[in-house]
């Protein structure tokens, strides 16, 4: 697994620092935010594991931070601790309200904070909310979504697969494939950005699949962009050599040697326009029909 990644939103620079400098002795990955629209921009292009947040803030405060973090279905999962003078009783609860998972009151005790954070971070991997590489949605979160949108005719779900990535792993090692993992997260996100709304979901089913569901009349304008920016991008993750000769090479499951192209994506898209289901399973095997169908085809 990667590093978890923290978002501290706090426009005190020296709070700020010294979170900084102490997340980062603990093994965390660690960006800042001064401004509460930042940090809504910096959620954005990269989802952070949990956001420590500051109430006071010179922009938007906190509480419409929360509040539009939960009303967004792409950033409603993150965890986020609130960090604040604000000591009232009524402004816990009007935190706790809004969706925050804890809230402690500044002068505060570094080492508590890290055992909060430590402790959210854990629970949302237990309780299969997040994968622990790409900070995405997971397993529940994922099934909660598909039971949503069942109930309505306007959705479309995308089962998205990274072909190649199992010998790219073996050849390249472990951290860069996380590192694969993490740009296609970012990369889906960026094309929702562009080309959906705040109530396109993305999901890590695990491994190297992704889930997306969207609005049935944007599914196949996002994954035709989804595969052109990834076919794009993704030899950068390759050695110089490799990007030279068009291939890698690695070892098939027998233990020979063989030629690899480069990583792509294949794409399955399901809707209640093109098929009728009865339960949550019938759409994830329909939608991992169609992937096959799409890797076979490509």
């Amino acid at each position: 697994m990667g590093k978890a990644r923290i978002l501290v939103v706090e426009d005190d620079l020296d709070i700020s620092n010294m979170l900084n400098i102490y997340f980062k002795s603990q093994g965390y990955d660690v960006d800042l935010a001064l401004r509460g629209e930042t940090a809504l921009e910096k959620t954005r292009q990269t989802l952070p594991h949990l956001i420590v947040l500051d109430i006071m803030l010179p922009d938007i405060d906190g509480y419409e931070v929360c509040r539009r973090l939960r009303s967004n279905t792409r950033t409603s999962h993150i965890p986020v601790i609130f960090l604040t003078q604000k000591d009232e009783r009524s402004d816990k609860l009007q935190g706790l309200e809004l969706g925050a998972d804890d809230y402690i009151t500044k002068p505060f005790d570094i080492e508590e904070l890290r055992l909060r954070v430590q402790n959210a971070i854990a629970r949302a991997e237990r309780e299969s909310l997040t994968d622990a590489q790409s900070g995405l949605p997971s397993g529940k979160l994922i099934e909660d979504q598909m039971r949503k949108v069942m109930r309505d005719k306007s959705w479309a779900l995308m089962d998205i697969q990274i072909k190649n990535f199992e010998p790219f792993k073996e050849v390249y090692g472990f951290i860069a494939a996380s590192d694969v993992l993490r740009f296609t997260a970012m990369l889906m996100g960026e094309t929702l950005d562009e080309m959906g709304n705040e109530t396109d979901f993305v999901g890590h089913a695990g491994g190297n699949n992704f889930v997306i569901i969207c609005h049935h009349n944007s599914a196949a304008r996002i994954a035709e962009s989804l595969r052109k920016k990834f076919q794009e991008s993704i030899q950068t993750h390759y050695t110089f050599m490799d990007r030279q000769q068009g291939y890698f090479t690695s070892l098939d499951v027998n233990g020979n040697s063989q030629q690899y192209p480069f990583m792509a994506l294949a794409i399955g898209i399901v809707s209640p326009k093109t098929h009728q289901f009865s339960d949550i399973r019938e759409i994830t095997e329909l939608a991992a029909e169609a992937r096959r169908t799409d890797l076979l085809a490509n």
